[in-house]
């Protein structure tokens, strides 16, 4: 599991924190001691762009190892557009839906997380900046707030997602028309209202923003201690007719979440759920 580094202001998130530390360490550490510079190198670009490195890559890559820069080796094997198209595609799809599954085609969230990458930008403005990647080409529809259509054509033209001029970054409120002070990151983009704020209280949005990017489901913070004077109206006061329950339960998660949730009380996605019970022509509003 990826553990939140803690950052004073003048930190960034980098391609340094967020992906080759955890890379080293894994691969490191499953490597066998007699393993030599070049076998290292080897495993180091595998794992990180997930095929081969030509032999020019591998020579440039072993003699950084050998010379005591491992972490300049990793960042050789992040210029293969692999990197792009298929290990971070599979690494931001699961934090996109519910059910935290990799095989779902590209969206609007995934694609801001590569280019955030890809550009080096702090990695904080996923969850507060007013920022959003999209597709660009004659033959790449324009984004769309009521489909995934731009993203689509992304995937079916397999168009590389290194290419700075095939996936650009834009402001999600001059794209999507939300206000700019009601953007936050990849928490407004529209894979992540229909994955979070359909059909519910928008409480979902908490939780699965603390399980994929600050690594803690509710039950690890969950706290009776906090006042519940913040709990919505919704929440028993006494299920199943016995207060206890509430104040030694309930009141763990709901005094901390539902004070945070409410920056989402005006969110919601809207669709027909007769004519498009999964949503897949719906917006956030």
């Amino acid at each position: 599991m990826v553990k939140v580094l803690r950052t004073s202001p003048e930190q960034r998130w980098s391609k340094h924190a967020l992906f080759l530390v955890l890379t080293l360490i894994t691969v490191f550490g499953s490597l066998s001691v007699r393993a030599d510079d070049r076998d290292r190198a080897k495993r180091i670009h595998d794992r990180v762009a997930g095929v081969p490195p030509s032999d020019a890559v591998l020579n440039a890559m072993e003699a950084a190892i050998t010379g005591g820069n491992p972490v300049t080796a990793a960042l050789m094997a992040t210029d293969n557009p692999n990197f792009y198209n298929v290990t971070l595609k599979n690494f931001a799809a699961p934090w996109t839906n519910r059910t935290q599954d990799v095989f779902i085609p590209l969206n609007d969230y995934t694609a801001t997380i590569i280019g955030v990458v890809r550009d080096d930008v702090d990695f904080r403005q996923i969850l507060s900046g007013d920022i959003i990647y999209v597709g660009a080409g004659s033959n790449i529809p324009t984004y769309s707030n009521s489909n995934n259509a731009n993203y689509d054509a992304l995937d079916a033209n397999a168009v590389d997602l290194s290419d700075t001029s095939k996936l650009v970054q834009r402001t999600q409120s001059s794209v999507t028309g939300l206000p700019p002070n009601a953007t936050a990151g990849v928490l407004t983009t529209r894979a992540a209202s229909k994955a979070f704020f359909i059909n519910g209280t928008n409480r979902a949005m908490f939780r699965f923003t603390m399980l994929n990017h600050m690594c803690h489901d509710m039950e690890t913070v969950h706290d009776t201690s906090r006042a519940p004077d913040r709990i919505r109206q919704d929440v028993s006061r006494s299920p199943g007719g016995d207060a206890r329950v509430f104040l030694n339960g309930c009141v763990g998660c709901h005094s901390g979440m539902d004070p945070m949730a409410q920056a989402f009380a005006y969110y919601n996605f809207q669709y027909d759920k007769v004519n498009d019970p999964n949503g897949d022509a719906g917006s956030l509003q």
